[in-house]
């Protein structure tokens, strides 16, 4: 597992890649094969957004697990997808705990909210919320939806509709390129939204 800080969301994981690789190459290769009717219509490469938002797919959990991107646990998903006006959005979901948010009137019995999953280490940095495992009062669970545009020039035209090493290659530099961004335009979004730790 990938040591993260605030700084990084996704981590690109090429060194496990090609050593779990069954075919001697890319362990990611082999995932995209499997998803092979994804990578194409009608037999034409994808359009850019498209092609991103597919890699990205079978690049993360829960396709690949583990992923060839590695995406920090309080941020699951991570997902790229295509807006209303067909260009490619980054984006994930936060539980934001609603106590952070608002004060609550005094006497006011206090609604249950998100808790920390009871199997993550007591030291875990970026620990997994859960909704509250008793309901004898109410709950507000509160999620923040986080997007942020993706520049056109990360994007690529693929030149291959079918698994091979050419399709790998275009899916991998695709996919480093989301990575980065994420770790750049997103991270400081979730940290801003997050606050300190949790």
């Amino acid at each position: 597992m990938p040591q993260f800080d605030r700084s990084t969301l996704a981590v690109v994981d090429d060194i496990r890649d090609r050593e779990q690789a069954s075919d001697g190459h890319s362990r990611y290769g082999a995932y995209l094969a499997k998803y092979a009717d994804d990578f194409h219509e009608d037999g034409e490469p994808l359009r850019p957004v498209d092609f991103a938002a597919v890699a990205w797919s079978v690049a993360t959990a829960p396709v690949m697990s583990p992923g060839y991107v590695d995406v920090r646990p309080d941020v699951q998903p991570l997902t790229v997808r295509r807006d209303h006006d067909g260009r490619a959005v980054l984006g994930t979901k936060v539980g934001l705990r609603h106590s952070d948010l608002a004060r609550r009137p005094a006497g006011r019995l206090r609604a249950l909210d998100w808790e920390r999953n009871p199997w993550d280490r007591p030291d875990e940095p970026w620990p997994v919320l859960i909704g509250p495992d008793r309901t004898d009062r109410p709950a507000v669970l509160v999620t923040a939806t986080l997007l942020v545009p993706v520049p056109d020039d990360i994007l690529l035209q693929p030149t291959a509709a079918r698994p091979g090493r050419t399709l790998t290659h275009e899916a991998k530099q695709v996919v480093a390129a989301l990575a980065a961004h994420a770790n750049h335009a997103l991270a400081p979004l979730v940290n801003d939204m997050l606050g300190g730790a949790r």
